[in-house]
C-alpha cells in the first residue's frame, strides 16, 4: 500500500513538472470552434452583412451547385438567372484553406464528432468522440464532402463567423446550416475556390 501511494504521488509530480515545462497557453482552451461543450448562444445576431440572403452573383455553374469564396468568407447556392441565396462562414485558418471539386457525401442532423488524428496530435485535449447534441461543435447539421475530413457544419461559436480559425472546415451558424441542408440533397456538387471567379 506504501509503495502503491508513493507511485502516484511520483506520478503526480512527473505530471506537474511536465505541465510547467509546456509552452505557455498549450494546456489552455481549444481552439475558437473546437470547443466541445459549449452551448451556442441563439441570441447571438449575425452583423447584417453576415445574413442569409438573396443576392446578385455571376456563375457558368448550375442551378443548385454549392460554390465557397474562402476569402470572401461567403457560401452560395446557385439559383440560376444571376442570381444566388448567399450564407456567411467561418473558414480554414492560415495553412488549413484549400479548394477543390467535390459531391456531398453524406448529411447528418446533430452529428456525431471524431475528431481525425492529425486534429489530435495538434490539439491532444481534445475528446476522442463526443455525441451530436448542442455542445458539439459540429452543431445542428453536417453536410460531408467527398472522401475528405471536411465538412460543410453548425457550430457552437457563432462569433466564429467571417473568420478563419477552423481546420479546414466550413462552419455556419446553426439556422443557416440547418436551412441549407434542407435545400440540397446528397450529390451536390461543391466548389471550394480561395479567390472569386474572374
Amino acid at each position: 500500500m506504501i509503495r502503491f501511494r508513493r507511485l502516484i504521488w511520483l506520478q503526480l509530480i512527473a505530471a506537474a513538472g511536465l505541465m510547467l515545462s509546456m509552452p505557455q497557453g498549450f494546456a489552455q482552451q481549444p481552439d475558437p470552434g473546437d470547443e466541445p461543450g459549449l452551448i451556442a448562444d441563439d441570441g447571438y445576431e449575425l452583423p447584417p452583412e453576415y445574413k442569409r440572403q438573396m443576392v446578385y452573383y455571376r456563375s457558368t455553374e448550375a442551378p443548385g451547385t454549392i460554390i465557397i469564396q474562402t476569402s470572401e468568407r461567403f457560401l452560395y447556392i446557385v439559383q440560376g438567372n444571376g442570381r444566388a441565396l448567399r450564407y456567411a462562414i467561418g473558414v480554414g485558418r492560415e495553412g488549413f484553406q484549400w479548394q477543390g471539386l467535390l459531391k456531398i457525401s453524406r448529411k447528418a442532423e446533430w452529428p456525431d464528432w471524431t475528431p481525425p488524428p492529425e486534429m489530435i496530435q495538434r490539439q491532444p485535449y481534445l475528446p476522442r468522440f463526443m455525441a451530436g447534441g448542442p455542445g458539439n461543435p459540429l452543431g445542428a447539421r453536417a453536410l460531408y464532402l467527398g472522401a475528405t475530413v471536411y465538412r460543410i457544419h453548425g457550430t457552437n461559436r457563432p462569433d466564429t463567423i467571417g473568420t478563419a480559425v477552423s481546420s479546414g472546415c466550413f462552419r455556419l451558424v446553426n439556422a443557416d446550416v440547418t436551412d441549407l441542408y434542407d435545400r440540397v440533397p446528397v450529390g451536390t456538387k461543391v466548389v471550394v475556390r480561395q479567390r472569386p471567379e474572374l
